[in-house]
């Protein structure tokens, strides 16, 4: 199986209700290197990279988001895998 590296950008009410906290647990649960922020328009972003699979089941997780968040749009790219990560951060 391959390597899959995306970005996206989450949308909706998604800042101070744990989503980045979320983000990492998931990703660490599915094996996803990569980073995740808070931006100043109020989304979320990150970028995530690991076996398809798992990326492609870290992206259903990211459309649910945690309970009290409300997730309104994700806009994804993908990218090439690129390695350099060897773990999933919160970037502040």
């Amino acid at each position: 199986m391959g390597q899959k590296r995306i970005r996206a950008v989450v949308d909706g009410y998604v800042q101070g209700v744990g989503y980045r906290w979320f983000t990492v647990r998931a990703a660490n649960r599915l094996g996803i290197y990569g980073w995740v922020r808070n931006n100043y328009d109020g989304s979320v972003e990150t970028v995530a990279e690991g076996p398809v699979e798992a990326v492609n089941e870290f992206i259903l997780e990211l459309k649910k988001g945690p309970m009290s968040a409300v997730v309104k749009n994700v806009i994804l790219s993908e990218d090439e895998p690129q390695g350099g990560f060897d773990s999933f951060d919160i970037k502040f």
